[in-house]
């Protein structure tokens, strides 16, 4: 059976994608995608690259991802599924790219510092 990989990362979420020719079933961590993300709006984002290429009923997903938020790993989901097309046929490059879809966000949480609330919060200053 034929199968096209690709790696997502956003945060501190990493996705599999492996996408196989069939029907458009999408399944996350053996769960339904629906049923996974529940009522979350923004995961619906995660399949646009399957709906640019118009290919969301030609392959059905198996997606496995862990850390982070739901936010984060749709973010990484959405970047593997596009780098799976691309393994598939590199020639969707030229209709993923100007999209923003095979850019790794690179922003991660700051550390936070002794002596701060958080990263960057000081203790409140007193004057007396």
């Amino acid at each position: 059976m034929e199968q096209y990989y690709g790696t997502g990362r956003r945060k501190t979420s990493v996705a599999r994608v492996f996408l196989r020719p069939g029907s458009g079933k999408v399944e996350v961590n053996g769960v339904a995608f629906a049923d996974y993300f529940g009522g979350l709006v923004k995961a619906v984002s995660a399949l646009e690259p399957l709906r640019r290429v118009d290919a969301s009923n030609r392959f059905d997903a198996y997606i496995t991802v862990e850390g982070g938020g739901k936010a984060g790993q749709v973010d990484a989901i959405q970047l593997g599924i596009a780098r799976a097309l691309v393994n598939y046929n590199g020639d969707l490059r030229a209709k993923l790219k100007p999209a923003g879809l095979l850019s790794r966000d690179p922003r991660e949480v700051e550390r936070k510092k002794y002596g701060k609330h958080k990263a960057r919060r000081a203790p409140q200053y007193s004057k007396r």
